[in-house]
């Protein structure tokens, strides 16, 4: 195996690994508002948790910041559960008008969810500089083909359900949120720093 082939891996696992569950529901609170004609603006915002990610791994990995790994996993708990809040709490037009935000906060909260793996991914490679660069890249392009897959079964889901079946996506947005934003009270109560 090829050192591309094995970061394309280790990214693509690394979010489809369920003791890393976190992430999973931290994308099926992001994507649970939108329905299967709204693809395009999903894989942006899907995108755009990707490049923080990115940034933060880049930047934790490198030696350029450095972070208590306590605090991030508690972080990690509170983004989920801010995500899954703002879909309870704001009407589906809203949401849909306000893109820009969407798209911050999912830029924002990829940031904290890329200093989660910076320690094991800086351990992995035990080396800097710029034989960091490629390695760091393949990976990232591992996660967001990972969050693309997830995200596309989320979605055919959601197609499912809300428009095959006629179940409101309101109710569904609200149902999946709750069960989320639930579920994030529980870690950030275990990871309280």
């Amino acid at each position: 195996m090829t050192a591309f082939e094995f970061y394309i891996r280790l990214g693509f696992t690394h979010i489809l690994d369920l003791q890393g569950y976190d992430h999973m529901l931290f994308l099926l609170a992001l994507v649970s508002g939108f329905v299967w004609a709204d693809r395009r603006r999903i894989v942006l915002l899907v995108t755009a948790f990707t490049v923080g990610h990115s940034l933060t791994l880049l930047l934790t990995a490198t030696d350029l910041l450095h972070i208590n790994s306590d605090s991030i996993e508690f972080l990690i708990a509170f983004t989920i559960f801010c995500t899954a809040l703002s879909n309870v709490l704001l009407p589906t037009d809203a949401q849909k008008k306000s893109w820009w935000l969407r798209y911050t906060l999912a830029l924002t909260f990829g940031l904290i969810h890329g200093m989660g793996f910076s320690n094991g991914f800086r351990s992995l490679l035990g080396t800097s500089g710029e034989a960091l660069l490629a390695p760091l890249l393949w990976f990232n392009c591992g996660i967001e083909l990972g969050q693309l897959l997830v995200v596309a079964a989320l979605m055919g889901i959601t197609y499912v359900l809300v428009d095959l079946l006629g179940l409101s996506a309101k109710w569904w947005r609200i149902g999946i949120s709750v069960v989320a934003g639930g579920w994030a009270i529980f870690l950030m109560l275990q990871r309280l720093p």
